[in-house]
């Protein structure tokens, strides 16, 4: 019946219908609230998945992976592939970052036929303990390594420069670990993939996986732009903001957007 009904119903209708079921939904005010009506991130389910995914793109089977779904062809985020070349080429070709939550490497992979001509990459990935666990043991190399927290990582490799892509959203106190970052003194922020909103105030929204992906729902921030913006604005220069091919969000009660941003410490601090 299922196979019968995506034959006959136009694919229009169809992403409608899903839109109805999966995404994000709210607004709420409290965090521990939609924490409880979700599955969250320690579901052993989600790293199986990403992990498997990922050994495929190891040996070649597949190009690159983003939330456990494979793809085939060569397809990096070019905005996002732009900022990191020109971070490299601020540092002399050399390119060593916090990648926070970036899961396995998902990014490092996707991107890089595209940066390993650098004379120099270290990418940091700041996880979960459990996927800092699971990197060490599969995906560890010269290049990509994992820690549970910015100060490990800072006080190993030294980074030049923080990215968050569909990472910071996810946290409960997103503001915390933006404070964190600005008492480092980090060179550049990256933010890409970024769910962002016109209010003049953060709200919270409960988001669901689509089954294909895989089983599993959060709690997720949209934060008031301008409030991210004048956040950072102290002590970091917005060099240059940018969409990213996400969808809009648009419920009866809320709009959304993904936007990245790069960011520069501004010389006198």
């Amino acid at each position: 019946m299922k196979n019968f009904l995506k034959k006959v119903t136009p694919k229009k209708i169809r992403g409608f219908i899903l839109s109805q079921r999966y995404g994000w939904f709210g607004p709420y005010q409290n965090w521990s609230e939609v924490a409880l009506k979700s599955t969250g991130y320690n579901d052993k389910l989600i790293l199986s998945r990403v992990k498997n995914a990922l050994l495929k793109v190891t040996t070649g089977e597949a190009t690159y992976e983003r939330d456990s779904v494979l793809f085939y062809k060569k397809e990096p985020r070019w905005p996002l592939l732009a900022n990191l070349l020109f971070v490299a080429g601020q540092n002399s070709q050399r390119l060593n970052l916090i990648d926070f939550g970036g899961s396995l490497g998902s990014i490092y992979f996707q991107h890089l036929p595209f940066i390993k001509h650098l004379l120099s990459i270290h990418w940091n990935v700041v996880e979960q303990p459990n996927f800092v666990k699971c990197g060490q043991e599969n995906f560890s190399n010269k290049q990509l390594n994992f820690y549970k927290n910015i100060s490990d990582c800072i006080k190993k490799t030294n980074p030049t420069t923080i990215v968050f892509s569909s990472s910071l959203q996810y946290i409960e106190k997103p503001y915390d670990i933006l404070t964190e970052v600005l008492s480092k003194n980090l060179e550049f922020i990256i933010f890409d993939r970024t769910s962002v909103t016109k209010r003049n105030k953060d709200f919270i929204t409960l988001q669901k996986v689509p089954p294909q992906i895989y089983s599993a729902s959060y709690p997720c921030w949209f934060f008031s732009e301008q409030k991210l913006l004048d956040f950072l604005a102290p002590r970091y220069e917005l060099i240059i903001d940018f969409e990213t091919p996400e969808r809009k969000i648009a419920r009866h009660n809320f709009r959304g957007e993904f936007k990245g941003y790069l960011f520069k410490l501004k010389k006198h601090v």
